[in-house]
């Protein structure tokens, strides 16, 4: 049986994780949970375990509008507290270290009309502190990697499931509430939280090292998600075209309309793996993702 701690108490990905392990193999995984707000985690003994998976951080900031405290904050937690958990985590003879990065280290997305896909040779260019912090991290604990501790960086797209935060719930709310809905022509990557768990479980089991860009078998576009969202619920929703000149116009005023209908995807290239994460389709999880909301 592995053992693997999770630094990073009531976070999203971390509760999904261990529910998704206890669930599906709690014969084979032992996981634990430290919480990081406080300085306590420092006396956690993390030797024995064979894989520490950090999911401490910050994340969906209003960039455009933080203090210098708040951007200082950023880079106290996404940064600094990464490479001190993975110096300890490698002091401590852990195999393995895991770090929720972000596509963020790519910059945002391209506006609406305009391509954006990342490929195997795209440079990470951060366009704002939070995704600057998350590359300082990966920059901080990548060099401590060597045979005897792998380190492993995850730069998923917009994750989703039951819960989840960001964008995904807003459009959920569309879904529920509006009888028609711009369409847009556009195309993101996405990642279903019970697919990166079994990205997860996989890199734990395979001892992997190295940065990885999971994602969903499928593109996903806005219009058509948000259609998708208001079936699963029994509703029927109209998309309708014609919008875009105003979203356009809308995309001047706030960076959201560009989060939502812009373009930003990984060349599904770089997203393969020798075993199979993708263990739900987009329409599947999604029907997961409302069937209880």
């Amino acid at each position: 049986m592995k053992k693997i701690l999770i630094t990073g108490a009531g976070s999203y990905i971390g509760t999904s994780f261990e529910k998704y392990i206890n669930l599906n193999y709690p014969d084979d995984y032992s996981v634990d949970t430290v919480d990081m707000l406080d300085g306590s985690w420092r006396e956690k003994d993390f030797s024995g375990y064979d894989c520490v998976f950090h999911v401490a951080g910050i994340a969906h900031a209003d960039v455009g509008n933080v203090s210098d405290e708040t951007r200082a904050l950023y880079y106290k937690v996404n940064t600094d507290l990464t490479v001190e958990t993975a110096k300890k985590a490698k002091e401590s003879s852990v195999a393995q270290f895991i770090f929720m990065s972000s596509a963020i280290v790519y910059g945002d997305s391209a506006p609406i009309g305009k391509n954006k896909t990342i490929k195997k040779d795209t440079s990470p260019e951060p366009s704002n502190f939070y995704g600057d912090s998350k590359m300082q991290a990966e920059n901080g604990i990548l060099p401590l990697q060597d045979e005897a501790f792998r380190v492993v960086v995850l730069r998923p797209p917009m994750i989703y499931g039951q819960g989840s935060r960001g964008n995904y719930p807003v459009l959920s709310k569309f879904a529920r509430k509006l009888p028609i809905f711009p369409y847009v022509k556009n195309e993101r990557s996405m990642l279903y939280v019970e697919n990166l768990c079994e990205f997860v479980r996989l890199m734990v089991d395979n001892n992997e090292s190295g940065i990885f860009h999971p994602q969903n078998a499928e593109y996903s576009n806005t219009s058509e998600l948000v259609k998708m969202i208001a079936e699963a619920r029994g509703k029927k929703i109209l998309l309708v075209k014609g919008f875009a000149w105003a979203l356009k116009l809308m995309s001047r005023m706030t960076g959201l309309i560009n989060k939502a209908f812009g373009n930003m995807s990984y060349d599904m290239t770089i997203s393969e793996y020798k075993d199979n994460y993708r263990i739900f389709d987009l329409k599947d999880s999604i029907k997961r993702t409302e069937k209880d909301i």
